[in-house]
Parts: C-alpha cells; structure tokens; sequence
C-alpha cells in the first residue's frame, strides 16, 4: 500500500474528524479524501491561473452551474480512482460508500446550469483559456420533499458541514455598490480538472458579505434585531437560486443578485486586463470574450459600459466599441414573453447610473434606426426600453456581436420569429451553436459497466475525450455485444432499485422497461401528456382483467413497466405543482392496486439533481422528450439518455431533431404534430372535440375532478388544470401546449415503442446505433465550435 496516499488520507481525515482514524466516520473520510485531492491538483491549477492570465481568454457568465458532486469526477480526471479505492479498503470502507457522503453541489436547477457545468468540463479537458463566473448560492433553488403528494420545499443547506472543493480567495474580492447598499463580493473558487491533461480551470462564485458583521452599538443597546439588519440583507444576495420574482420585491432581488456577480466578475476583468497590458483598455475586447448564459448576466454590458466611463474615463463611442467586441450571447428560449424584463423603477431604485447608461443605449439605438429608416413601430418593439419596462434580451441583441441558438431547430425559430426583426437587421450576428454534454460525466463516471464495454470493443478507452470515435465501432455489434448491453442494463437497473429503495425507501422491480422523464417542470415540457398516458394505460389494464379470457391474457403479457419521474416547480409555479400532485396522485392509485404488481409501477423521485440523474440515466429504456414542437430550445437530458443506450420517445424539438437526424427515425420513436404543422392545426383546434371522441381521454380526465385522483378538494389546482385544458382562461388560450392534440399519436406510439421492447436483442441494437452515433453530442464538439467561431481562443496546455 503506498504511503503516498494512506499517510495524507489519514492526516487529512483526522484533521476533521478530531478523533483517531479508527473511530472517524465516512463523511470525515470523504471531506479528508476530497481535501487531499485539492492538495494534488493546487500546484497546476496555480500554473493554469498564471498560464492564461496575459493571452486572450473567455469567461462564462451564468446565474446556474449545476455541478454535480465533485469528488469521483476529481478522482477520475486525476487517475486516482484506485489508488483511493485501496486506501479506503484499508480502513474497511468501499469506495461508492465515501462518494455518497458528498452533498450535490445546490448551484443551478435544470438544463440551464447543467449545460454550463459541462461546458466547463470540456473547456478544461480541451485545455481552453476559460473561466465561469457566478454567485455562491447558500441554498441553491430548494430541497425538494413531498407532503401527501404535493410539493414542498425546504432549504437545502449543502455547505452547512464544509465543502473542500470550493476555496475562498479574500484577498481577490471586490466592492459592489448599489444606490442604498455597499456589498464586499469574495471570491470563491471550485478547480474544474480536465480530462488526461495537466490544464485545471476556475469556477469563481461570488459570496455577498457585509462591510461589517453586525452593528456593534445597536446590540449593545439590546436592539438586537437592528444590529444584523445589514448583513442580512447582503446575505439575501446569496441566499437562494432565482428568489419567488411574483412580488416587486422579488424582483428587485433577482435584479440585485444579478448586478451583484456581473459587476465583481467585470472589475476582475478589466483589473486582470490592466496587469497584462496596462491602463489602455480600449484593447480589452482583443483579449476578453465574455460569453452571457441566457439574459440573467446581461447587466454586464451596462456595467462593463460604467466601468469604462466612469473608472476609467473612456468617451462613450470608445467604451461602445469596447462592449461590442466584447459580449456574446446565448439564448435559450423561443418564448418572447419568456424572455427578462425588468420595470424601470426597480434600475431607478437601485443603481440610477446603470439606468442612466441603459437610457442613453436606449437612445443610441433608436437614432440609429431611425437614421437607417427603419419603420417607428419597428424601432419601438425593439427599443431596450419600453412601456415602462428594459427589455434585457434587446440589450444583449444589440450590444453583442454574436447570438446563437442551441439547436439547429431553436436557431431558425429564432431567426424566423422569435428574433426576426433583429436578424433582418444584423444577420451576420447570428449563428447555431447545438448544445452537448460531456461524456465523462454522463457516460464514463456514472455508467462504468458500459464505459468498460466500449473500451474492450474499441481497444482503448480515447473515446472518452473523442467521442466520435464510438462511431468506428458500430459495425462491430453483434448478438454477443447486444447481449451484453441488455445485461448490463439489467444491472444498472438493479443498482437504481437498491438506491430508491435505500433512498426513498421506494420498492422497483429490476425486469421492466424504465420509461424515465426528468427535467424541470414545465407545462411546455408536457410531463402531464405523460400523466395522462399512464392513467389511460392503467384504466385499460384494468378493464382487459376485468374482462377475462383472452384480454386478461393478454392484459398480463403487456410489457411491464417503471415510469420514473423527477422534477422541481419553481415555488411560485402553481399548475406546475399541480401537475407534480397530480403524478403523485396516479403513483398512489396504481402502485397501490394488487393487479398493477408486476405491471406498472410509478415513481416520482424526490430532490431530482445530478446525482439522481447519475443513478437514473443508465438504467433507463426510454427518454421521454415530449414537448410540443417548438417550444424546447435544445434539451440535454436527451444526449445523455441516447449516449447511455436509451430511445428516445419524442416530438420533432430541440436537439432531438438532430438526434433523430443522427440515428435515422427507425432507430427512434417519433410522435405528434411538427413545428410548422401547429398553426394550422391550432387554426380549428377544438380540445373539447378531443375530449369527447378520442376514445379514452374523457375518463382519464374525469378521474382529475370526479374524486378519483384527490386534490385536497380545497385547492382547486386539478379543476384549474383540466379547465386550462378545455376552457382556456382569459389571457391563454385551450390546451396551449397541444397536449389533447397530440394525445392519440402520443399513445399509439408509446404502445408500439412497448411492444417492440419484447424483441430484446433487435432493441438493443437500436441502443448500440444510438450509443455509437452520439459523438456529435459531446459539449466538447460545442466549445470546440465557441472557441473557433465566438471566441478565438486557442488551446494553451500548461505541461506536456
């Protein structure tokens, strides 16, 4: 046993347990392991800081990094998965037991912030001058729970015992100032390690603290509430992940957090860019490239403008062309009425020079297109401030000089309609840049029984960072490796139930088709449509035994099957939480019918986050993507589902598209109306026609109000919910999702997807093509194209 890790692992280990190492505990083992870590990694990623800090470089700036536990990831980039597999042995403890002692790291919620976290990933293996920028979230969104099937949420205090992967860096903060409020904003740092390279990149998370801890006097005094009053108010800054905005208040909130970690990451900027190059900074677009994760980081321009202005007297037209070399931005919807506004009071409130400067690029703007002679209704919609309100979106569009969709799909809505009258105006802004994830993560580390497959078929394992490799191999399945695929996912199916069991104490069978949709909650997401399928499958089963005979035969032939669930509503979400009820509502009316034992089971898993994604993703048959067409900008779940050897079940949106472009329809299952069949359809959509003819949907949808699915009576939320599918309400339209519409084509092919799931070995050779082809959906093709085509970046290894 080399001493080379036993020695440090139990110094470390020690050092917090504060007891012998006989009598420590495994979370004091996991905080000494992961302390030793950071100790390996500190003396590159201090090169890698000094490497980049002169040469041109990127930053991403996201209000949501959904990282994942950071331990085994560490383990893997650095090659030290056996050597602490060893040392722990010799402590009597196993490996998997350690890294469950690691809390998710509560720093995003859906796609959004899991799609940075991968970016980062690959930046760091692809050995790119990167940086991500964000805020150090105390408690994240919520821990999720369920009270009698309704939603619930409690602070998820995931720093509360210490977090070795995050390291603080006083001496690095900055001063935020608002109009009414002076914030110190210290630097807290997360290493991102690559891949097989020496190269370790920085997440910088911005902690809000006050210029002082508490007011002396007033507490001596005794008026003790007034004493903290401060602090906490610079404490709300970081408390929670998006802030209820349903009040004015919260509004101001978000508005602050949002200043709060754009205004410290841009004075670090332009104070590294002055260390480098000196007091000149009309160069800094030459060597900063700041790439905007959606519109919550867009007060970076305004600001980067006040900087240049104000601290370092530029004359606007200079400052201007500063910004315009400077930022990029992403957008991630195609719902305009989605996209960031803010009342212009909330800017006059709290920070008037921002306002100013968000006037006078309001001015700017207009002259401009006034001048071009472009139509005054036109220059209105498209003004950053109107009807009492700046528009965050325009901003972006006018001050960067690149916009970019995150699917083919999303970027030509974008293009077409969402966007049109900015494409019309600077097309040669305009570009696709289609989502991805990183293998390591999503393939390599949480599927290792695969991982080893695709290794000993391809002879070694350099898919790991060149995924499209896989694609050499594809002619290579056989009945054998089929086989072996259905085994393995027999066994990631086996480990799933063991985790829910010990979990959730949730019982699931292992011989089943797991049919899994995790992703936030969303109408447009149409979890419901899945709802609603599984409550007609169940009432079908149902009359089949009843009927006896042949039909009951056949009734208990059908492909059984586990529907797995994960999701968070955003607090103030009413009918989204209405539809995690009404989930919850369909689990307990079919895992509780002795007839449904082998058949159906239903689960909801509580807290859905990375770690239950890792557990839940390789063992899934089926991914559900079911969203009306058009509505979803890219998804990512879909490519980790694909690149773990699941079909995907879906509407032509989002990155599916490409997918389905990249495996061929036959080797997936493709349902519903597409996106430039909806207006017409929708022309004489009548959802009530639908209710009364499609045989089936009117007792599925009787059971939500008839007493059959409870909703507590008193809240209404499942008459709300049918009614929005049926009635409308004053503002929406019937049924604006199409998810009546869509119901009949939806269930055929859900049925058909069943069916074919008992032909094994012809479904896991549509797994294999799906794993073989998944290569372009690697975040490392993604940077890749960000570095060539936005942000000139070069790879710039330290070592090696």
């Amino acid at each position: 046993m080399s001493a080379e890790m036993t020695k440090p692992l139990e110094a470390f280990t020690k050092s917090v347990s504060g007891s012998s190492i006989e009598e420590s505990a495994p979370h004091a083992f996991w905080y000494g392991l992961s302390e030793l870590v950071v100790s390996r990694l500190a003396d590159n990623w201090e090169k890698t800081r000094q490497h980049y800090r002169s040469e041109a470089r990127a930053s991403y700036f996201s209000a949501e990094f959904l990282m994942g536990r950071a331990l085994l990831n560490n383990l893997v980039n650095l090659g030290m998965v056996d050597e602490a597999a060893e040392a722990l042995a010799q402590y009597g403890l196993n490996l998997t037991d350690v890294l469950e002692e690691e809390p998710d790291a509560a720093l995003g919620n859906g796609g959004l912030g899991r799609l940075a976290a991968c970016f980062l990933d690959s930046t760091a293996t692809l050995n790119l001058p990167v940086t991500g920028f964000g805020i150090l979230y105390r408690y994240g969104l919520f821990k999720q729970t369920f009270e009698n099937g309704f939603q619930g949420e409690e602070p998820d205090a995931w720093m509360e015992n210490g977090y070795p992967f995050v390291v603080r860096r006083e001496a690095e903060g900055r001063q935020v100032k608002f109009a009414d409020l002076v914030v110190n904003a210290v630097p807290y740092d997360m290493p991102i390690t690559g891949y097989n390279t020496q190269n370790v990149n920085t997440l910088r998370l911005w902690k809000a603290e006050p210029l002082e801890e508490f007011d002396y006097d007033a507490f001596n005094s005794q008026r003790f509430t007034d004493a903290i009053v401060e602090r906490e108010r610079v404490n709300d800054l970081c408390r929670v992940l998006y802030p209820n905005d349903s009040t004015y208040e919260g509004k101001v909130l978000r508005v602050r957090q949002q200043y709060f970690f754009v205004s410290a990451s841009l004075q670090e900027l332009v104070d590294r860019y002055i260390e480098a190059h000196g007091d000149d900074l009309t160069g800094f677009g030459d060597y900063n490239t700041i790439q905007l994760n959606d519109t919550h980081p867009v007060l970076g321009i305004p600001e980067l403008m006040r900087l240049l202005l104000d601290e370092h007297g530029m004359s606007w037209d200079d400052a201007w062309k500063v910004v315009q070399k400077t930022f990029a931005y992403t957008n991630h919807t195609v719902l305009a009425e989605a996209l960031e506004q803010w009342e212009v009071t909330i800017f006059q409130q709290i920070f008037p020079r921002i306002y100013e400067i968000c006037a006078e690029i309001d001015r700017r703007f207009r002259a401009e297109l006034a001048e071009a002679g472009y139509d005054q209704g036109k220059i209105e919609y498209m003004a950053p401030i109107h009807g009492g309100r700046v528009h965050m979106a325009w901003i972006a569009c006018y001050a960067s000089f690149s916009i970019n969709g995150v699917a083919q799909i999303h970027s030509d809505i974008l293009v077409r309609d969402t966007l049109h009258d900015w494409h019309d105006i600077w097309p040669e802004k305009f570009n696709n840049k289609t989502n991805g994830v990183t293998p390591r993560r999503w393939l390599n580390n949480c599927n290792h029984r695969l991982a080893a497959l695709l290794t000993e078929v391809m002879g070694d394992d350099s898919w790991v960072s060149d995924l499209d490799k896989l694609a050499t191999i594809e002619d290579k399945g056989n009945e054998d490796i089929y086989r072996r695929l259905l085994e393995i996912k027999r066994e990631n199916k086996a480990q799933f139930s063991r985790w829910i069991k010990r979990r959730n104490d949730i019982d699931v069978p292992v011989d089943a088709m797991y049919d899994s949709m995790i992703k936030r909650l969303h109408e447009y997401k149409r979890q419901l449509l899945n709802a609603l399928y599984i409550l007609d499958l169940y009432y079908r089963l149902k009359d089949d035994l009843a009927a006896g005979g042949e039909r009951a035969e056949a009734a208990k032939a059908v492909t059984p099957r586990v529907f797995i669930f994960g999701a968070k509503a955003a607090p103030g979400y009413k009918r989204a939480k209405a539809i995690i009820k009404l989930i919850n509502e369909i689990a307990r009316l079919v895992n509780a019918d002795p007839e449904m034992k082998g058949l159906l089971t239903v689960v909801f898993v509580p807290n859905y986050n990375v770690s239950p994604a890792e557990n839940i993703i390789p063992a899934s048959d089926v991914s559900e993507q079911i969203s009306t067409a058009g509505k979803e900008a890219s998804g990512t779940g879909n490519m980790k589902f694909m690149m773990n050897g699941a079909l995907t079940l879906g509407t032509m949106d989002g990155a599916t598209v490409e997918i389905v472009d990249a495996v061929g329809e036959e080797n997936a299952y493709i349902f519903g109306a597409r996106e430039e069949e909806l207006p017409e359809l929708k022309r004489s959509y009548n959802p009530r026609e639908k209710y009364e003819t499609v045989p089936g949907l009117k007792r599925v949808l009787d059971a939500m109000v008839d007493g059959t699915l409870s909703d507590d009576d008193a809240t209404g939320m499942f008459h709300d919910l049918l009614a929005s599918l049926l009635d409308g309400t004053s503002w929406e339209e019937p049924d604006v999702y199409y998810v009546l519409g869509d119901f009949e084509s939806y269930r055929e092919t859900r049925d058909r997807m069943a069916e074919d799931y008992k032909d094994e070995l012809e479904w896991a050779r549509k797994c294999w093509i799906n794993i073989c082809r998944s290569g372009r959906f690697s975040s490392d093709r993604t940077i890749a194209e960000y570095a060539q085509d936005i942000w000139g970046v070069e790879p710039r290894p330290i070592a090696g």
